[in-house]
């Protein structure tokens, strides 16, 4: 069992960075691949990065792709993603997930544990 806590979320403005945290508890933290999703009012939950249980495997939706960067670390049991060059349609409740699997998953059928969300509000 993985409880996972998200955090870091907040109000900024467009061009702007965040960090967002992923706190997890539980020792087998280092067996699961973390993923990254986010929700928009109104739209379905949409995958945004997923890193493997090493660290060393990292895939990004295209729509992310040289500003969000996902990162592990496993001996703090938290996973990172950092936002920059923030856009109004980054707009979303973030969610970060467990997965028990070897490599990367992007679907969110294939994550076993969810956090409850962090807010994060782009203003233009």
């Amino acid at each position: 069992q993985v409880q996972l806590v998200e955090s870091g979320g907040g109000l900024v403005q467009a061009g702007g960075s965040l960090r967002l945290s992923c706190a997890a508890s539980g020792r087998t933290f280092s067996s699961y691949a973390m993923g990254w999703f986010r929700q928009a009012p109104g739209k379905e939950r949409e995958f945004v990065a997923v890193i493997d249980w090493s660290g060393g495997v990292t895939y990004y939706a295209d729509s992310v792709k040289g500003r969000f960067t996902i990162s592990r670390d496993n001996a703090k049991n938290t996973v990172y993603l950092q936002m920059n060059s923030l856009k109004p349609e980054d707009t979303a409740v973030y969610y970060c997930a467990a997965a028990t699997t070897i490599g990367v998953v992007t679907t969110i059928r294939r994550y076993d544990y969810w956090g409850q969300g962090t807010q994060v509000t782009v203003s233009s």
